[in-house]
């Protein structure tokens, strides 16, 4: 599915009733069909064994214990289906839960706190790129790691490298990265370029080096 295509099939997890209505209403109306929505873990692990979902929105802490049952549901079903896209929600910023979802590269994987859900055009666009095989990062969660010393490989990348790779790490497209920063799309091409070199990422696939990219981002 490309990012600019209405929408897609998706599960949705969300124990607050009044949160996954809101959700439902919403995600509907911006063009996704939600195939499937539940408010438990049990539920949820039988939801997205549905092979005609094409990507879920999961709440981080789900019954019956309010741990990361929706975590792991989303990790789970990504061993069963690689690639699977997923759309995890949060409370609180949590690093971990961000690294684990990333841990396989393949990508399509989005971690966005609950709050987010607010700016609706920011929320569907992420659940676009996420179901277009992108990773979407909170942008508190790159300001958390941002805040953090850094260590090798990533103290070989210029400021304006580490400035793209952490827009990078929020999901954005060169374009948008470009506009951000008042550069060009070229410009930011080239940057990117060499945050792959200086990264020592294998020739690949674009979208699996920007991965390994947030990936290192993120020390993992």
């Amino acid at each position: 599915m490309r990012p600019d295509q209405a929408g897609g099939r998706l599960v949705l997890a969300e124990d607050n009733a009044l949160l996954r209505a809101g959700l439902i209403q919403l995600l509907e109306g911006s063009g996704f069909e939600v195939v499937r929505a539940v408010d438990n873990a049990v539920e949820l692990d039988d939801a997205l064994l549905d092979p005609e979902a094409d990507g879920a929105v999961l709440d981080v802490r789900m019954p019956p214990t309010f741990a990361d049952e929706g975590l792991r549901a989303a990790i789970a079903v990504r061993a069963r289906r690689p690639g699977f896209p997923v759309l995890v929600l949060s409370q609180y910023v949590e690093r971990l839960y961000a690294r684990e979802l990333l841990a396989s590269g393949e990508g399509a994987v989005g971690y966005l706190l609950k709050d987010r859900v607010s700016d609706v055009r920011e929320f569907v666009d992420g659940v676009r790129r996420v179901l277009a095989g992108g990773t979407v990062l909170d942008p508190e969660v790159v300001a958390t790691v941002m805040a953090r010393q850094r260590d090798e490989p990533l103290d070989r990348l210029t400021a304006r490298e580490k400035e793209v790779l952490a827009l990078m790490a929020e999901g954005r497209s060169n374009a948008s990265i470009g506009a951000h920063l008042h550069v060009t799309e070229k410009a930011v091409a080239k940057h990117i370029n060499s945050i792959f070199a200086k990264l020592d990422l294998p020739v690949d696939l674009e979208v699996n080096r920007r991965v390994q990219a947030v990936l290192a981002y993120l020390r993992l």
